[in-house]
């Protein structure tokens, strides 16, 4: 078997890998990606495909005693759980809790404001030169309500944000019709207009990975697992041979605690499990936006094998059984809202998305290991932060001036 040496090897081919992957290459590096599978093929294949521009403040833990006792009960569409899972991650989301606080997550906000700021223009600056500005669509998307307490709610939140200056317009249930005449039941939208969404994420990630390999990027299968210290540099065994490098990207999504619990790092991560299914649509209808179902927590987005519906998240280990409790449960619903027909899979599809109870994610140099660089934790926003945080951590590993503070995603915080 052969060995090879290189500047960078990236473990892990989701979106935030590939494009840490992709600004290395362009800033002059030499670089291989290594996965034991292909580009976006495990968490970046199932999301909502929304690049979440409007996405300011972080997802926090419910903190009053209603929507607690309302999950507690476990019935819910957007929030559901394994009993046989709370204990183990009940410290977790104890501190998931904490950081809810109205001061902390207006830190978290303001934290992770300057990536999202940037999310859209990052995607935007790979997609021509990856070909794949087809899968684009720069019609935001819309969250939906059921009920006309719903949409002063839905209105009310969109006006706190009025000092993000975000752009969206209110639908009424004509005006929500006269734009989705499938779409039914619903009283009205907020139609956010700076988000884009994509018809197929999976493909985006493929995308700007073969713009990776056309820039001399090597793909390369291999078990992140093998990493290990090499004298200053780092090796990992790829199914061709040794590959060694000055410095090492740890980007496994919900598998870094894999590589990094040998080398000693205790990260505090959990998982919020998802699944998605696409349906076809009964004859004369349609979708063109992304519709969120504000209130009942999941979302149905046109792509490219159908209408693709989206769950809300599921609190169980990471390497369980998947439920079909909870796409059940979406599918009644968003049955009411649209005419839906069969099934394209025969299987939900059921990912993983890593989170940090902080609410942002971890970018940067590990503290006691020299050329170890990490890029994990983005929760529900990976897709949406891939390009940003590869463009920032490229920017840290080669020493230039980044665009904007890391200190607030260091592993240390």
């Amino acid at each position: 078997m052969r060995r090879m040496k290189t500047d960078v090897v990236v473990l892990g081919a989701g979106i935030v890998g590939v494009s840490t992957a992709l600004h290395l290459v362009a800033r002059g590096r030499s670089v291989v990606l290594l996965d034991r599978r292909g580009p976006g093929e495990e968490t970046s294949y199932g999301n909502a495909g929304l690049i979440e521009r409007a996405s300011v403040i972080p997802y926090a833990f419910p903190r009053d005693w209603r929507s607690l006792w309302r999950y507690a009960r476990n019935n819910t569409p957007d929030v559901s759980y394994h009993p046989r899972h709370l204990p183990r991650i009940a410290p977790w989301l104890l501190r998931y809790w904490w950081h809810s606080a109205p001061r902390r997550l207006a830190r978290a906000a303001e934290a992770m404001l300057p990536l999202i700021e940037r999310s859209v223009a990052e995607h935007d600056a790979l997609k021509d030169e990856a070909g794949i500005a087809h899968l684009f669509r720069r019609n935001g998307w819309l969250d939906g309500v059921r009920s006309e307490a719903g949409l002063a709610r839905a209105i009310a939140e969109a006006q706190a944000l009025a000092p993000y200056g975000l752009n969206y317009r209110v639908l009424d249930r004509e005006a929500l019709t006269a734009v989705e005449p499938s779409l039914s039941r619903m009283a009205g939208a907020v139609h956010w207009l700076d988000p884009i969404n994509v018809s197929d994420p999976g493909a985006v990630t493929r995308g700007y990975a073969a713009l990776f390999q056309r820039r001399a990027g090597v793909l390369a299968r291999g078990d992140a697992r093998s990493l290990k210290p090499f004298g200053k540099a780092w090796q990992v065994q790829g199914e061709e041979g040794m590959i060694e490098a000055r410095d090492v990207v740890v980007a496994l999504g919900p598998w870094t605690p894999d590589v990094l619990r040998p080398l000693g790092y205790r990260i505090p991560m959990a998982v919020k499990r998802g699944y998605h299914q696409h349906y076809a649509l009964e004859e004369g209808a349609a979708l063109s936006h992304p519709v969120a179902d504000i209130e009942s927590g999941f979302v149905v987005t046109p792509m490219t094998l159908g209408v693709r519906l989206t769950t809300g998240a599921e609190f169980a280990a990471r390497d369980a059984p998947p439920s079909p409790v909870q796409i059940q449960r979406a599918r009644a619903l968003a049955g009411q809202l649209l005419p839906l027909g069969a099934a394209v899979e025969s299987e939900p599809w059921m990912g993983c998305r890593p989170c940090m109870p902080d609410m942002r994610p971890v970018i940067g140099p590990a503290p006691r290991h020299h050329g170890l660089w990490l890029a994990f934790g983005h929760a529900h926003h990976g897709f949406t932060l891939g390009p940003v945080t590869g463009k920032l951590l490229a920017s840290m590993i080669t020493g230039q001036s980044p665009d904007m503070d890391p200190a607030p995603y260091r592993v240390g915080r």
